[in-house]
């Protein structure tokens, strides 16, 4: 006992030592614990990433607080002497103080949490890790109408989240709203290929149609607005030039609105070229005198 008590007032005599050790145990465990949670998976589970993100967060808060109430003493003398410049300093770490506002607003409101897709400003992706300074999400290229993961990983200082709303877009994980359009440079009448086109875009929604006006009526039921129902959409424009437009709007699961768009491309296309055939161009040759 008194061996113990020695070590214990050796230690606090030499607290720099102290939080060295303080910080060597804590980084262990985070190491042990991390690899404990993650395994031999190769890909992490959204679960996974939950329990992680809790450990490092949980690991930092606790170390931070070891390290406040061993060095109070210091910091409160230390408080004191810098009233002066109290000003100064705030100024010069506002970036790191409006961080940790950004991550108290962000627990505050629920805006997201870990496996959301979220977009913050041009920037777009699934939140993998948040703590108390940054945001890292995977990101989603969704700015050219695609939802696949580009590879890159990003890393946002919660200081965005007051420069830029946050979009939540986790209802797009399954399903989407998915626009886009085709133009017909002649200006031809193109309403009698709408019955057609819906015939055929059935043709290629009748496995999901029913899954997907639930879903539909899901995400109405938890926004609280009136969605588009979850039926294909097709409006016809024109252009100043004279061309036409045709929009369609499906509502399809998210991984398969890029190939559902290509087939619904080619049956307008099919389609158009049988009520529009082209003429045959016939080469005039003139006869040599």
């Amino acid at each position: 006992m008194e061996k113990l008590n020695a070590v214990i007032d050796y230690l606090l005599t030499h607290k720099l030592i102290f939080t060295l050790l303080i910080l060597l145990f804590a980084v262990m465990m985070r190491r042990m614990v991390l690899s404990q949670i993650r395994g031999d998976a190769a890909f992490l589970t959204e679960h996974q990433r939950k329990w992680m993100s809790s450990t490092k967060n949980g690991t930092f808060a606790a170390t931070l607080l070891v390290m406040f109430v061993l060095w109070q003493p210091e910091i409160s003398q230390f408080a004191l002497s810098v009233t002066a410049i109290a000003v100064a300093i705030v100024v010069a770490s506002k970036e790191i103080i409006l961080c940790f506002t950004g991550s108290i607003q962000r627990a505050s409101s629920r805006s997201f949490r870990i496996g959301d897709w979220i977009e913050v400003g041009k920037l777009s992706g699934e939140v993998i890790e948040h703590n108390m300074m940054a945001t890292v999400i995977q990101e989603i290229d969704l700015q050219h109408g695609q939802y696949h993961y580009t590879g890159k990983t990003a890393t946002l200082p919660n200081s965005m989240f007051f420069t830029y709303p946050v979009k939540n877009l986790n209802f797009m994980k399954r399903y989407v709203f998915h626009n886009f359009h085709v133009v017909v440079p002649e200006f031809v009448n193109l309403y009698p290929l709408l019955p057609v086109m819906h015939e055929r875009i059935e043709e290629h929604f009748s496995h999901f149609i029913d899954v997907a006006r639930r879903y539909n009526s899901m995400i109405e039921k938890h926004a609280g607005v009136d969605l588009p129902n979850a039926e294909p959409h097709i409006e016809i424009s024109s252009a100043p030039a004279g061309e036409q437009i045709v929009h369609f709007m499906i509502f399809c699961p998210t991984e398969r609105a890029t190939h559902l768009e290509q087939l619904i491309r080619c049956a307008f296309m099919e389609e158009y070229e049988k009520a529009f055939p082209r003429q045959p161009v016939v080469a005039e040759s003139s006869a040599a005198a």
